[in-house]
């Protein structure tokens, strides 16, 4: 019996049927020279990959990233995740009566609610300098920010996803000055709230959150866009040097190694709490996103984003 079942609900060997939207598709070509395409679709409640087997060329433009569509298929496991086999799809039409917004893997909080209380955090910063430039960095990313991923694929990749990132480390960061009170709440918060905000520029999203790579992005990546854009706001708002400078600081390190993308490793306190801030969120996240599906005495499968780990839900 065929089922209409969410993401979240899929296990192996379910004949399903629904309406998702398209993440990312792509035509290949198979190991026999045969066409399939190659989908990654998502609703409300996760994303899986899916295959449609002896496709025609040029199929893959029916039904492009970010529509809407209905297919039928069989939820198989491919080395250790389950996987779709599609065995028919089509573009959602109006006499559907879906609408795509309620299909979106979006924040659980309200974006116009994690803003106000985002911009808070701003109006806390006693410096004018730094509340300066992060004030109109801020702003003029509101738009943006209201809809964007903090991801192309990993953590925090979905509708609203930087700005619940954001918060939810903004909150991490008060509670722990709390504790360490030798720390520059300025520092921290401005570098909380500045360390990603390229991402804006990084990536180009829809707004269902559906997000490539641009090319300045490709070519910069957010960190060096993130620097030079504090030197240009910093400048326009004859910020003192310094302030510039340590602003810079926390967005250049805040990946601490080299390979990720960080030249330099925290030179200041500030930096090295938000990095670890940065860690604690991506990968909580990670688990809590992994674990939502998962029965109590069960583990995931490996996830790579955590090493590889699976990791266990209690029953606690």
């Amino acid at each position: 019996m065929v089922a209409e079942k969410n993401i979240q609900e899929f296990k192996a060997g379910d004949e399903i049927q629904g309406f998702f939207i398209v993440k990312k598709i792509e035509r290949k070509l198979s190991s026999n020279n045969k066409n399939f395409l190659d989908l990654t679709i998502i609703d409300q409640t996760g994303e899986i990959n899916g295959k449609l087997w002896d496709c025609q060329p040029g199929q893959e433009a029916t039904s492009p990233a970010g529509s809407l569509i209905k297919l039928r298929g069989n939820v198989n496991e491919w080395k250790g995740k389950l996987q779709l086999k599609i065995s028919l799809i089509r573009l959602a039409n109006e006499s559907d009566g879906k609408n795509i917004k309620d299909f979106v893997l979006s924040a659980p909080l309200k974006a116009e609610e994690m803003f106000d209380e985002l911009y808070g955090f701003v109006q806390k910063i006693k410096n004018t300098d730094i509340k300066g430039i992060v004030d109109a960095i801020i702003m003029a990313s509101k738009e943006k920010l209201m809809y964007y991923p903090a991801a192309k694929s990993l953590h925090h990749a979905i509708r609203s996803g930087l700005l619940y990132h954001i918060l939810r480390m903004l909150r991490t960061g008060e509670k722990l000055s709390q504790v360490y009170t030798n720390v520059n709440t300025d520092l921290l918060f401005a570098g909380i709230l500045l360390h990603d905000m390229e991402k804006l520029e990084e990536l180009d999203s829809d707004e269902l959150g559906i997000a490539e790579y641009s090319r300045e992005g490709q070519l910069l990546g957010h960190i060096s866009m993130g620097i030079n854009r504090i030197s240009k706001v910093g400048e326009e708002l004859r910020a003192d040097e310094e302030v510039i400078l340590l602003l810079q600081h926390m967005v250049l390190s805040h990946h601490y190694e080299p390979e990720f993308g960080s030249p330099k490793k925290p030179m200041i306190p500030e930096g090295e709490l938000l990095h670890y801030i940065d860690m604690i969120d991506a990968r909580m996240y990670d688990m809590e996103d992994h674990l939502k599906n998962i029965k109590p005495g069960e583990f995931t499968q490996p996830i790579w984003s955590l090493e590889n780990r699976r990791l266990y839900q209690s029953s606690l």
